[in-house]
């Protein structure tokens, strides 16, 4: 082997090695943590169905959130936390093949178990805003018209209303 390469082979190598030491320094790097807080389940309680009880023909019979015949729905979730409330409510509850009109749907919620002294809505498919109380708990009643016709047929006539509730 000449000279020249006896001395070029280790000069190399300690060139490539000190090239590649400085292209390792030009990086850099940083961490970050991943964290998540995972918020209690919300559970959705029904207390209450809407009764109307006998209901005549042609006389509109009103159930209010503050009467024993309202619905009562207890919600129990994460502390002081908002949520949005919507509804799927009947327009009719049926008997067999008659229908029965039902209309003007009140509501009321509060953070204490009371249908006054909290907040009054309208239940509707539109979210509806309330937030949980430091306990976690939210108390929502609802109430609407029976509207039977003159010639509305005798039956027991029923439908489901659902509320949904969900953290936003």
């Amino acid at each position: 082997m000449s000279r020249f390469r006896r001395i070029a082979w280790p000069l190399g190598g300690l060139f490539v090695a000190l090239l590649g030491a400085r292209s390792a320094q030009a990086q850099n790097n940083a961490s970050a943590s991943v964290t998540a807080t995972v918020q209690q389940p919300i559970t959705v309680t029904k207390n209450n169905d809407l009764s109307f009880g006998n209901v005549f023909p042609g006389l509109d019979k009103t159930i209010a959130v503050t009467v024993g015949g309202a619905a009562k729905f207890t919600v129990a979730g994460q502390a002081s936390t908002p949520v949005n409330l919507t509804f799927t409510l009947p327009a009719t509850i049926a008997s067999g093949g008659n229908n029965l009109t039902i209309n003007s749907w009140t509501g009321h919620y509060n953070t204490v178990d009371a249908p006054t002294g909290g907040t009054s809505f309208t239940p509707s498919p539109s979210a509806t805003t309330a937030t949980l109380a430091a306990g976690g708990a939210l108390y929502v009643y609802v109430g609407a018209t029976a509207a039977p016709t003159a010639s509305q047929a005798a039956g027991s006539y029923s439908g489901t209303m659902t509320m949904t509730v969900v953290y936003f």
